[in-house]
């Protein structure tokens, strides 16, 4: 892997599955981000794919020209020493409650769907996620890209089945919206903030990604059938959510709600892909954070990348819904500042090549 190329499936593949995990796939993101706002929701998820195209190419483009082992060369490169310093810490923090909220969200998955306690759900995925990061960025690529294709005919499947043959369910606006945390604010902010965390959260496996591109036009084709996969099927499951929201809103995992409505055995398949989905982002975030810590190739990273998993075991009790409704908005502000320092590095490099 050192030396091959990825293609632009793979490249798109591991951008969705970085992003997608417990959150995404549950529908709790998208009730607590989109749903809540109703019609405006549907029209800051359109906002938000265009804005994954765009931070992601810039991302990945940025790691293939630093050749990037982790985040920390691309936030050298666009925020300069202070700003960069802040930025690294707060994507470490991220990608250690991303890791947190996966563990987490395994064990809401198989409490609520097999009634079994959630600590072995948690118990599961720490394991499964640091066998994985053990094998290294191939084995974190490779277990990433083949869940995908898997994530995104379930969850769009799913979503498009309960809109087109489960009645519409009602609900007042006011049982939902007071759930919502109030740092999301309005929908325009649920848009940039929902876009920010994910990138906070991605930039540390995008970059090295970007440096494992063909060349510039994989990087860019990549990034816009990744923007068109995630904005698509967080749309799918926002008109499911809005289709059953007075109920949904009472449980920890709303697609698996809605896959219960259509069959017991789509409920099955639905939990054991989005448990997949949700190793999916626990992987990548393990192994950036990793990364970042330490040289992988160490004979300190073993223990580095146990213990990192360890902790965050032990944080996930706080529980899932919660890590999502107040640590995701809480992120989100404070990647509004990588979103601007790319957004400058970008202008700034089309000037110069203009000169």
């Amino acid at each position: 892997m050192e030396n091959k190329k990825i293609s632009v499936l793979k490249v798109a593949a591991t951008y969705i599955g970085t992003v997608v995990g417990a959150g995404f796939a549950s529908g709790q993101e998208t009730l607590q981000f989109f749903a809540i706002f109703k019609e405006k929701g549907l029209v800051g998820l359109f906002i938000v794919t265009i804005l994954f195209i765009v931070f992601g190419y810039i991302i990945m483009d940025l790691g293939r020209e630093l050749n990037s082992k982790s985040h920390l060369e691309i936030i050298k490169h666009t925020s300069g020493r202070f700003l960069g310093t802040l930025l690294d810490f707060l994507i470490i923090f991220f990608l250690f409650g991303a890791l947190t909220a996966m563990i987490a969200g395994s064990g809401a998955l198989v409490n609520q769907q097999f009634g079994i306690n959630g600590i072995w759900g948690n118990l599961f995925m720490t394991l499964f996620t640091v066998i994985t990061v053990l094998a290294g960025l191939k084995g974190v690529i490779n277990s990433i890209s083949t869940v995908v294709p898997f994530l995104i005919v379930s969850s769009v499947g799913i979503s498009a089945f309960s809109i087109l043959f489960i009645p519409q369910s009602t609900t007042e606006f006011v049982m939902v919206s007071t759930k919502a945390s109030g740092l999301i604010g309005n929908w325009i902010w649920a848009a940039i903030l929902y876009t920010s965390y994910n990138i906070v959260l991605a930039v540390s496996v995008l970059g090295p990604l970007g440096a494992k591109g063909q060349d510039k036009k994989t990087i860019r084709n990549g990034a816009i059938l990744g923007g068109i996969g995630l904005g698509g099927a967080a749309i799918a499951i926002y008109f499911a959510v809005i289709n059953n929201l007075n109920t949904v809103q009472n449980f920890e995992v709303p697609m698996l709600f809605i896959a219960s409505r259509i069959s017991y055995i789509i409920q099955i398949i639905y939990s054991i892909v989005l448990i997949a989905e949700i190793y999916t982002t626990a992987v990548g975030s393990l192994y950036g954070f990793s990364a970042r810590i330490t040289d992988l190739n160490g004979k300190k990273a073993k223990y580095i990348i146990i213990g990192t998993a360890f902790l965050a075991f032990i944080a996930s009790q706080l529980g899932f819904s919660n890590i999502v409704k107040y640590l995701y908005p809480v992120v989100g502000y404070g990647g509004i500042i990588l979103l601007t320092t790319l957004i400058i590095t970008k202008f700034k490099t089309l000037k110069e090549a203009k000169i």
